[in-house]
């Protein structure tokens, strides 16, 4: 354990990606409208959500999720791409599979759970990239 090094800056942007990746994938270019249909949401229901709640509850469990990872990649030998492939590992054989999961028994759509199992992968490779490339 003595080579172990995190990098708390690369925590926190890959936390903060998790925001960028998320408006991104969660925007009109891409699935809002997608997932707001799956969701069964309307315009109404999403202006009344308390964004300073959300946000804030986000950010701490990206920091989590950022620091459980990089917890995993502290050895002294990460590279970016151990770090993208742990990312994608736990993001897919994790994270997702977990959500999944509880999706099939809330019965939720397929649509609904690619949509956000998409999102999940994307950003646990992406935060893995960043924790593994900035040693």
């Amino acid at each position: 354990m003595e080579d172990m090094y995190i990098n708390h800056l690369a925590v926190i942007v890959a936390a903060v990606a998790s925001f960028a990746v998320g408006a991104l994938w969660y925007g009109p270019p891409l699935f809002f409208n997608a997932w707001k249909k799956a969701n069964g949401l309307t315009d109404e229901d999403l202006a009344r959500a308390n964004p300073v709640r959300n946000y804030g509850i986000s950010f701490i469990l990206a920091l989590i999720i950022c620091y459980n990872l990089a917890f995993f990649l502290s050895d002294a030998d990460t590279d970016w791409v151990w770090g993208a492939t742990a990312g994608l590992l736990a993001g897919f054989g994790w994270a997702a599979a977990a959500f999944m999961t509880i999706a099939l028994y809330e019965m939720r759509s397929m649509k609904y759970i690619l949509i956000n199992v998409g999102y999940i992968i994307v950003y646990f490779t992406l935060a893995g990239f960043i924790i593994g490339i900035w040693r």
